[in-house]
């Protein structure tokens, strides 16, 4: 029997030969394509040092077509395990040099166990995607592998945090395992998803379009709303899947992780006076308002060129991470509509599975009318939002800030949804709907009667805001649990958030409810 040396240098032999992949010519085609290698990626992506590989040496296991003698160690993928900001997190990266990074038995076998792992052991499970899709030659075998992939993201779905970034193809059937995950990372440029290639389009509805105007990352991170984060590069997304991570706990049992902070508690900030406008028609930005009540003004958004008329994203209070949900004046004057509420609703899912407290800001005028969101499901996708606020027992406070009209009101976080504190600032306007409206409706034959309707409707207008139109008749009944200066917005959010930090809330017993999807 060989000496233990000679079977140090054969195995380190074989470890060089795994951490080839494809091969050099294959990795320079890689580089030249402007993109990173599998390890590479990893290397970026994980604390330095720290990644443990698992299955290095795993092979597929076909004979058919020639693939007996294209044999590579890791079959187009590495996994395993390693560290993000000091904690754990499983992983997998797909290697284009091998196959195209194609997805066989072996392959699929190799991330259902990292995933079964992170699943056992209550880390984040982070997929790099770069693959061409099933590996033809194998048949059935790898569409088997698909669907095992599949079943263990809704398995795992609500129990640990799973990311995917696609940081090359993805198409076909293998769109759907990013689908299912919570986070979905494009690159410009690189990045591409869609059930049906360009040239299936062509053939089938004769429309002529490209990779990147099909399934490119600004038109998922913009339009279908598929990719919650588009980045111009693939250190800046794999810097983003960190910073991510660390707003993360490991699982729904752990809490979030709480950073330290100079930004003191108790700061006031006197801007805050001056950021709504006279006029209540009049834009502004809500960013401004985030960036000068959280921590260190720093604020992560979520999905930030769909559906802008509302924002998603974390940020820290007093060192606490939540999850932010804000309507957006600056678009839409922050109405909600289809694409809105269900970017909210799923974001809130999240949070509340993650035991991320809810911070509410709202400025709303109500639901978008018109025959194409009426055709196009308000009702119902307006209904998810709704459902969302309800089901959540995690704790959530509100901040209206202007408006807060109609049904729109009751669903964004109202008291009467388990609203655990709601606050108004003395700017804010609750009511049925906005004044103008109400005194066309309520005094319609006065106006019509006036000999000068418009001086009339202003009139009874500005009589309709002083008694209806302010926070103090929300106040009086508790629906508003107090009408606060605007400069102690964050001292008082993360003092809620502390005495919250007990909070026990539950749902009826049940194998799980019924969201109007």
């Amino acid at each position: 029997m060989p000496d233990q040396r000679t079977l140090l240098e054969e195995l380190q032999h074989r470890q060089a030969e795994a951490e080839l992949g494809g091969g050099k010519a294959r990795i320079a085609q890689q580089h030249r394509k402007g993109k990173l290698t599998a390890r590479e990626r990893l290397d970026l992506l994980l604390d330095e040092g720290s990644f443990v590989e698992l299955d290095r040496f795993v092979t597929h296991r076909s004979t058919a077509f020639g693939l007996a003698d294209q044999v590579y160690p890791g079959d187009g993928v590495v996994t395993g395990h390693g560290r993000i900001g000091g904690r754990l997190v499983y992983v997998f990266s797909q290697d284009f040099t091998v196959f195209g990074g194609s997805l066989s038995e072996a392959h699929a076998e190799k991330i259902c166990k990292v995933m079964d792992l992170a699943l056992r052991n209550g880390a984040p499970i982070i997929g790099l995607n770069d693959s061409g899709g099933a590996r033809i030659q194998e048949g059935v075998a790898s569409l088997g592998g698909y669907a095992d992939i599949f079943l263990r993201n809704t398995l795992a779905s609500g129990v640990v945090p799973q990311i995917s970034a696609i940081l090359g193809p993805c198409a076909g059937g293998a769109v759907y395992s990013p689908a299912i995950t919570d986070f979905t990372f494009m690159v410009r440029g690189v990045s591409y998803m869609f059930v049906t290639g360009p040239s299936v389009v062509k053939t089938v509805t004769h429309e002529e379009v490209s990779f990147d105007g099909l399934g490119g990352a600004d038109v998922h991170g913009g339009t279908s709303g598929v990719s919650h984060f588009t980045r111009d590069s693939e250190p800046a997304c794999l810097q983003a899947i960190r910073e991510l991570v660390g707003f993360l706990p490991g699982n729904n049992v752990d809490e979030p992780p709480r950073l330290p902070t100079d930004d003191p508690d108790d700061r006031r900030d006197e801007a805050l006076l001056d950021v709504i406008p006279a006029s209540a028609t009049q834009p502004y930005d809500m960013h401004e308002v985030l960036r000068r009540v959280v921590d260190d003004g720093s604020f992560l958004d979520v999905h930030a060129g769909f559906a802008e008329n509302i924002l998603c994203g974390f940020a820290r209070l007093g060192g606490r991470p939540v999850g932010i949900v804000a309507n957006q004046p600056a678009v839409l004057a922050g109405v909600l509509d289809i694409n809105a509420s269900a970017k909210a609703a799923r974001f809130i899912r999240f949070c509340d599975c993650f035991n991320l407290p809810v911070v509410t800001f709202v400025d709303v005028p109500g639901f978008l009318p018109g025959v194409a969101q009426e055709h196009g499901g308000i009702i119902r996708h307006g209904a998810k939002l709704l459902y969302a606020y309800c089901e959540a027992t995690v704790p959530k406070l509100t901040v209206i800030t202007r408006k807060a009209y109609g049904g729109a009101y009751d669903v964004m976080s109202s008291k009467h949804i388990r609203g655990d504190l709601n606050l108004a600032w003395p700017s804010a306007e609750i009511a049925v709907m906005g004044p103008r409206g109400a005194v066309e409706i309520l005094f319609r034959d006065e106006i019509a009667k006036a000999d000068d309707p418009v001086a009339e409707t202003a009139r009874l207008g500005e009589e309709y805001t002083a008694r209806f139109a302010n926070p103090y008749a929300a106040a009086a009944r508790g629906y508003v649990d107090d009408v606060i200066d605007p400069r102690d917005t964050r001292p008082r959010l993360i003092e809620a958030l502390r005495t919250l930090a007990g909070k026990r809330d539950r749902n009826p017993p049940r194998k799980h409810g019924n969201i109007p999807l």
